[in-house]
């Protein structure tokens, strides 16, 4: 019996919640959601299936090589608007079941664009 579901949402730790915000909102789309008064600043945002929660911690630095991945239909695409937008994003590459590029958020944290082949899409 499998007892965990999808994911529900994945908290960032940000040194700077607004301008987190403003990156994931005004450059990636995703939509604010309502966050309760946690007594931290930070924001919850829609990514469709899952959440993205940042929280701000003063002076915070991404660990290394730590990622999470969207899931893009066409990653040149996906790559192209970004770059017009001003974002630096690495070229695609075909890794296992598909083809990925990479960028990091204004916090400096790790963000995967993954567009999966046919054969490697979950269900």
């Amino acid at each position: 019996m499998r007892v965990l579901g999808g994911i529900h949402h994945v908290s960032l730790n940000v040194d700077d919640a607004e301008a987190g915000r403003a990156f994931y909102e005004d450059v990636l789309g995703l939509t604010r959601l309502e966050r309760p008064d946690l007594g931290i600043p930070g924001f919850w945002l829609d990514a469709g299936d899952f959440q993205i929660h940042l929280i701000e911690i003063p002076g915070h630095q991404a660990p290394a090589g730590q990622h999470f991945a969207f899931r893009v239909d066409d990653a040149d695409a996906a790559r192209a608007r970004l770059q017009a937008l001003g974002v630096e994003v690495s070229e695609p590459s075909v890794i296992g079941a598909g083809r990925q590029c990479f960028l990091h958020d204004p916090a400096g944290n790790l963000i995967e664009l993954n567009q999966p082949d046919a054969a490697g899409a979950p269900a």
